[in-house]
């Protein structure tokens, strides 16, 4: 899709030919502005509330033909409340939800009459354009697409809305890119091809990658690792992407993300029932992808660098068993319980890997437990770090991009259940405080790092009939890298970041 942003008021806006015009309308507008709005259309938005067509609230529209409105073939207004980024979001995507039904190939989408514009409100706007009119049809050759082509955003007095519409719209196709590869059915998404996606992004100034096949992942000593991949027929494959956006020597960010292409739990096999759903346990590998797409368009200054280690977890006769004790890359050995707490095994041998980049944090990313999702559902991502101050700017950055986090104890008493009689630790600790004891064992091999986990269990799908990725947290990543290229506090003194456009 094109996004595009233009500096014209809703007056000027009226007067553009497009397939839509979407209006978003606050609840209260302010009456000092009353004489330069468009009368015509203020007299059918007050016809349309007299009559109870539409009522106040986020979300609430109304559209009709465009003709003696304004020179687009359809007119809609939908209800903003308050004008906050939240109340954006699920205005953009009642309307959008509209369009896409209607088959609208290009829009242009008024912010004129919102009591606030910022950076955030922009954004919301953008990304839920896009996530309302996203389509997956990798496997559904015959499937009649209806996507929005061409939008354009627009606000009469907003200098910086085609900086912050060129950000959006980077974040928007990061997010496009992570739900694409999780929706991607096992067969379609195996280890090898989610490297191939990974090389794809090279293509962006500053960034490279490398993949590590089975061979080079031996020689790492990454015992875990191999542990999980041993029984599948699937090869693994360990991918390292690095962006270079500030001096070679500046401490990097490292995001890891977890690659299970598949996850049937292995010899603790999980129950038939929605079984298919474990395609998406590689959305934290999808998350890292979505977040250096959106990272090499923005190009911020500051290093960063991504690591996937990427396989199936598969009950073959070679595959790991529990009670089998197996060394992690770091030496640490570990005894595994239940072969269905294999997410933990491929991130800590890419923590230890981490270390090579002396980095300045390390955040980590998976769908990590189903205990999470018991204690904070879908709306918040699980989020425990070894860092206050880096815990304090995930749960701002989440803020800032509406997606959101909520941070969890790490208390030392969480992590006795660990103990084991036949390896420096076992790979589970029980069923109570089930996320807490596994983020316990990922500490571990964070070292003295300053590390952060997100277990995006509960967040990085939906179940049901709108079952599909989210997304998430690509959002919250790169609004995290977006606050530390800005700030001092990450690879030394770094000038504000210029937004540039696609590649």
């Amino acid at each position: 899709m094109d996004v595009r942003f233009a500096p014209k008021n809703l007056s000027a806006l009226l007067q553009v030919s497009t397939d839509a015009l979407v209006i978003l309308w606050p609840d209260s507008l302010p009456a000092e502005k009353a004489p330069s709005w468009p009368q015509t259309l203020m007299e059918w938005v007050l016809q349309l509330q007299n009559a109870q067509v539409f009522l106040p609230g986020v979300g609430k529209w109304a559209a009709t033909p465009g003709a003696g409105l304004a020179k687009a073939k359809q007119v809609v207004v939908v209800g903003v409340g308050g004008g906050s980024a939240k109340d954006v979001r699920k205005a953009v995507l009642a309307a959008f939800g509209v369009l896409k039904a209607a088959g609208v190939r290009a829009a242009s989408l008024s912010l004129d009459l919102l009591p606030e514009c910022g950076p955030q409100q922009i954004r919301a706007a953008c990304q839920a354009a896009w996530d309302a009119t996203y389509e997956y049809t990798h496997t559904k050759p015959t499937a009649k697409t209806r996507h929005l082509e061409k939008l354009t955003l627009a606000h009469g007095a907003q200098p910086e809305g085609v900086r912050w519409v060129a950000e959006a719209s980077a974040i928007s196709k990061g997010v496009e890119l992570a739900k694409e590869w999780a929706n991607r059915p096992a067969n379609h998404a195996t280890p090898v091809l989610l490297a191939e996606a990974a090389t794809q992004l090279a293509q962006h100034r500053n960034m490279q990658v490398e993949v590590l096949s089975h061979k080079d992942v031996a020689k790492l000593a990454m015992g875990a690792f191999l542990a999980v991949a041993q029984g599948s027929e699937q090869p693994l494959r360990f991918i390292v992407i690095r962006y270079t956006g500030a001096a070679k020597d500046a401490a990097p960010v490292v995001l890891i993300g977890k690659g299970i292409t598949f996850d049937t739990g292995g010899i603790s096999i999980k129950p038939a029932p929605e079984m298919d759903e474990m395609k998406f346990d590689m959305s934290g590998a999808a998350s890292v992808l979505g977040a250096f797409e959106a990272i090499g368009r923005i190009q911020p200054r500051l290093n960063v660098v991504g690591l996937i280690p990427a396989c199936e977890n598969m009950p073959d006769g070679r595959a790991v068993k529990p009670g089998d004790v197996v060394t992690s890359m770091s030496g640490q050995t570990i005894e595994i319980l239940n072969t269905d707490a294999e997410g933990r095994l491929v991130l800590c041998d890419a923590l230890t890997y981490a270390e090579r980049f002396k980095p300045d944090h390390i955040i980590d990313i998976a769908t990590l437990t189903g205990a999470c999702v018991i204690a904070l559902g879908h709306t918040r991502s699980g989020l425990f770090s070894n860092s206050e101050t880096l815990l304090t700017k995930l749960v701002k950055a989440g803020e800032e991009a509406q997606d959101l986090c909520w941070p969890m104890p790490l208390d030392e008493e969480y992590g006795e259940g660990l103990k084991s009689s036949f390896a420096d630790m076992a790979n589970v600790a029980g069923r109570p405080g089930g996320s807490i004891s596994a983020a316990k064992f990922l500490e571990k091999f964070a070292g003295k790092h300053r590390w952060a986990h997100l277990d995006i269990a509960g967040t990085a799908w939906r179940s049901g009939a709108a079952k599909g990725a989210t997304g998430r947290p690509v959002g919250l990543l790169v609004q995290h890298v977006l606050t530390c290229a800005n700030s001092v506090e990450v690879g030394g003194p770094s000038k504000k970041h210029k937004t540039k456009s696609a590649d």
